[in-house]
């Protein structure tokens, strides 16, 4: 009985490190009361019972965020937990402010999701600015359901190479420049990017304390757009609408490491 008991304990572990990550929470704190008006959630309007039953604002991370019982690594809104990047890959304070510097701030991690982002720049002439866009390209046949997109032109200010301002061309340049110390940044998957949409606020429907410069609009995903593949997936940070979008129209990009989500 030995042995069986071992393995089967080695192999408890193993799942518990493969799933370690968690499901993060949306940010909406408060619930319909059946009117269509917003009120604090309670059993009266969320209940089994109620018209509108068993609503997000109850359940979940966001209300032991607001009850002061949700234990964080980091900080963040409601339920959401992050932790500022250094451009060296170190962890930084939540004061932390954006700069060059190898201590300054340039990414964030998502500690439920274990993933860690790009965070924009107010700098037109910088790689990251929040107000570059791109069209979507990717020559990878195993993800661009059979559309590698388009190459785009200098929508960019000239911070790529032949001003070609595309997904692909993005992500290769901010691998080049081991932004927070990792070379292994990819664009998000629609999932991915619906992990950081705040629910709870608009315009835009993210935490703007660790994911400042952050414009209210559509975001590229990496995921192609089935029903028609010559165009991708986007996930709207105005209010959290996703949308397919043809790939040679330009949209705003915010790149991602670590597994999958």
């Amino acid at each position: 009985m030995t042995r069986p008991l071992f393995l089967m304990s080695t192999l408890l572990l193993l799942v518990a490190q493969v799933h370690a990550a968690s499901l993060p929470d949306s940010g909406q704190t408060v619930c319909d009361d059946g009117t269509h008006v917003m009120a604090a959630c309670s059993l009266n309007n969320t209940s089994d019972a109620a018209p509108l039953p068993r609503q997000d604002g109850r359940f979940g991370r966001d209300p032991k965020a607001a009850a002061g019982t949700l234990v964080k690594i980091g900080a963040g809104a409601a339920g959401f937990d992050y932790t500022k990047v250094g451009n060296n890959g170190s962890d930084l304070a939540a004061a932390a402010a954006l700069g060059v510097n190898p201590a300054d701030w340039a990414c964030t991690r998502d500690n439920v999701t274990g993933l860690t982002w790009e965070v924009k720049t107010a700098t037109n002439t910088d790689l990251r600015f929040s107000g570059h866009t791109y069209t979507w390209y990717s020559t990878d046949a195993t993800t661009n359901g059979g559309s590698a997109g388009v190459t785009g032109a200098n929508t960019c200010n000239a911070t790529l190479p032949g001003n070609l301002c595309n997904t692909q061309a993005l992500v290769t340049a901010v691998n080049s420049a081991a932004l927070c110390g990792a070379s292994d940044w990819r664009l998000p998957t629609r999932r991915e990017l619906f992990t950081l949409v705040h629910l709870g606020v608009s315009n835009p429907s993210i935490d703007p304390t660790y994911f400042s410069n952050t414009p209210a609009s559509g975001f590229w995903s990496a995921s192609s757009y089935v029903p028609s593949p010559t165009g991708a997936w986007d996930v709207g940070f105005f209010d959290g609408f996703t949308f397919g979008n043809g790939k040679g129209n330009n949209s705003y990009v915010r790149l991602v490491r670590g597994g999958q989500f």
